[in-house]
């Protein structure tokens, strides 16, 4: 994503930020891939596989990655346990895992290993580890087949496996242990054949961060390091923006990335070498534009897919990145604006939406807004649209990606940038301007897009004022004619409303108050449309959604397009 910046130290700033153009990989780069993994199956591949066994691992690297004891003590009792969704270990065929795919990738790359560290002992949890790795090993660790030896898997088996081999390889069984050696040996040399193949920026960036472990954890690994540091300095470079953000502009692809270069890391510091510096300026990037998207209270909003995650797990991963940076005021390539006011935490959505082939979760939000007050998030988005699961069917998730799920303007109930059957983002907005300028005793951001335009003849404009105490905040959502514009064209602009809010009855239609879980109160007003109050949800780390409500601002395209004004004030 690219803008173009003015304004320096100046108290005025402008950018146009432009949704970029391309395909992914042309036709010859995809059916050389699918040939690729056809050879998995050959004698060719296998004889790729093959080589000297180590005896050991070099290092042991430290898991700076925090575990979820909750779901240790699921491991402990024999089940997996992951976003809602249990499967007992008895009679689970680790030949064909069928199971939601978030899970399955649990499993395959051993992210349980963490889980169960945080659960309980080495000498209690070695047994189920061992009990575990040897089942999976067993019917998969001479198999080449996705999605066990997809290239993420692969490389966050690899880099789990290492980190959590006290439990793995405290078995006395000398020939399960020879196992999970030579599996760690196949694993690396798979991935010096597949991570240059990967089909996107980001999983190349995952898959050369595993030939790097690989060649630091593993003998003779001189010649392998330096083409794997060669090629996760240039996927680095095309993974992660200027100021920070990843280029599907997902929070959670963000936060993955922070843990892998965290965990590769200590990599380095597990062999006594140094760490070298396109990988510490990595995450000394990303880290700056994850906080930038951190509400008052810590945690993280909900944006392209992600959920509403809790501070004290963002606050795990930047311990672990052992990054301390302040967060992001603005990112333009990130495409993310944040005001921080007194106790209130103002965030919006100032870019265009990602390209299909960089998210699989990308969502319709441009010119959304979220709105926090101290502990209490006030205006958010439902989020939670990556997070398919038990408790998220997929039907839902995509209506958690559409523009109405978002607290911005609707218009006609299509989405501004169109989400195809096919679960890709297709076209719609192209372009986001933007104005923000510090003003007497507050912050000003004016933004539009052309999301609207080919098929309404519409821009959305949207203005937010946030004073400088945070008690108020003041906007406007106009639709700007283009070239043959659509009377009479239902609008609606929603705010979705945070958690434990209460919406307390009014004698006046265009006005709602607001009792928050703490006692306060808020007063919501606007002096266009129609104002009601409709069921929503919002989606918490876990994936579970929660049921709320949000306020509707109901009106009608008119000849000169249409010009909404609204206010949040508190009350006390």
């Amino acid at each position: 994503m690219n803008g173009a910046f003015e304004g320096g130290t100046d108290q005025r700033q402008t950018a146009l930020i432009v949704r970029p153009k391309g395909a992914g990989q042309n036709i010859l780069q995809r059916l050389s891939l699918a040939f690729y993994k056809l050879t998995w199956r050959t004698p060719l591949h296998s004889g790729r596989l093959r080589g000297k066994v180590p005896l050991r691992l070099l290092a042991v690297p430290k898991d700076p990655l925090e575990g979820n004891p909750a779901r240790g003590q699921a491991l402990r009792i024999g089940k997996f346990h992951y976003q809602g969704f249990e499967q007992p270990f008895h009679g689970l065929d680790y030949n064909k895992l069928d199971l939601l795919p978030a899970l399955t990738d649990y499993i395959h790359r051993f992210d349980w290993l963490r889980d169960l560290a945080a659960a309980t002992n080495r000498g209690e949890g070695a047994p189920v580890a061992a009990k575990i790795a040897d089942a999976w090993l067993l019917a998969n660790g001479m198999k080449t087949r996705e999605p066990a030896w997809r290239v993420d898997n692969c490389a966050w088996r690899l880099l789990n496996m290492a980190a959590g081999s006290p439990f793995l390889l405290s078995s006395a069984d000398p020939i399960y242990r020879a196992r999970v050696i030579n599996h760690f040996a196949r694993v690396a040399r798979h991935l010096d054949q597949s991570a240059p193949r990967a089909q996107s920026h980001f999983t190349k960036t995952v898959g050369w961060a595993g030939v790097v472990a690989a060649s630091l954890l593993l003998p003779e690994g001189k010649i392998r390091r330096a083409v794997g540091e060669d090629g996760l300095a240039e996927s680095l470079r095309a993974t992660i923006s200027p100021d920070g953000g990843v280029v599907s502009r997902s929070p959670i692809q963000l936060m993955e990335l922070i843990g892998l270069l965290s965990i590769l890391k200590q990599c380095y510091v597990a062999q006594g070498e140094v760490v070298p510096n396109f990988l510490a300026e990595a995450l000394g990037r990303a880290v700056p534009a994850l906080l930038g998207l951190t509400h008052s209270d810590g945690g993280l909003g909900a944006w392209q897919g992600s959920a509403h995650i809790a501070a004290d797990g963002i606050d795990a991963l930047v311990a672990a990145s052992e990054v301390r940076a302040r967060p992001h005021r603005q990112a333009l390539d990130w495409g993310y604006q944040r005001v921080l006011a007194g106790k209130s935490v103002l965030l919006l959505d100032a870019g265009p939406p990602p390209l299909a082939r960089q998210s699989a979760s990308g969502c319709a939000s441009t010119l959304a807004f979220e709105l926090s007050h101290g502990a209490q998030r006030i205006i958010v988005n439902c989020g939670g649209a990556a997070l398919v699961g038990a408790t998220i069917p997929a039907a839902l998730a995509r209506g958690l990606r559409t523009t109405a799920a978002h607290s911005t303007l609707c218009l006609n109930d299509t989405n501004s940038t169109a989400i195809l059957p096919g679960g890709q983002l297709g076209k719609g907005v192209a372009e986001v301007e933007l104005e923000r300028r510090d003003i007497e005793h507050a912050t000003r951001i004016q933004a539009s897009h052309d999301g609207y335009a080919k098929n309404f003849g519409y821009n959305h404009a949207r203005l937010l004022t946030l004073r400088s105490d945070g008690m108020e905040l003041r906007g406007e959502d106009t639709l700007l004619p283009q070239a043959k514009p659509k009377d009479n064209v239902p609008v609606h602009v929603r705010f979705h409303l945070g958690p434990d809010i209460e919406i307390v009855p009014s004698d006046k239609p265009q006005t709602a108050l607001l009792r928050m879980a703490d006692g306060s109160n808020w007063v919501f007003l606007t002096s266009g449309g129609t104002l009601s109050i409709d069921d929503s949800l919002w989606v918490d780390q876990n994936g579970r959604p929660h049921p709320t409500r949000q306020l509707v601002i109901a009106a009608d395209t008119g000849k000169d397009g249409l010009h909404i004004s609204w206010q949040l004030r508190h009350l006390g």
